[in-house]
């Protein structure tokens, strides 16, 4: 599974010539009512065995969380069980996100 920064993904999201990766954010509900990235694919962590095949095994997946913790779980997974070969885990998640990237995103 690779790593990405928070700057990295919003230069990548910025980069017209790149087609977008999908933003897989496996946060709670909850969470994701208080903050989002535009675009993204919300499927909790605990929901993500029975609903993978929503997903494309072939597409660049970036999985986002609060910290970066469960979106790495989120990526392993999709990796090792589901054969996913561009899965990529938001270091830091959407905290590093708010505070890198874009301060009016609410911390929490």
């Amino acid at each position: 599974m690779r790593q990405m920064t928070a700057p990295e993904l919003a230069e990548r999201l910025a980069d017209p010539s790149r087609p977008a990766p999908l933003l897989l954010d496996v946060r709670e509900p909850w969470e994701v009512a208080r903050c989002a990235l535009p675009g993204i694919v919300s499927i909790p962590l605990q929901q993500l065995p029975a609903r993978s095949e929503e997903l494309d095994p072939d597409a660049e997946v970036v999985c986002i969380c609060h910290h970066g913790a469960r979106s790495a779980s989120a990526a392993m997974f999709l990796e090792r069980e589901r054969g996913f070969t561009q899965t990529i885990n938001l270091s830091g998640g959407i905290d590093a996100w708010a505070l890198q990237v874009d301060p009016s995103t609410p911390r929490y």
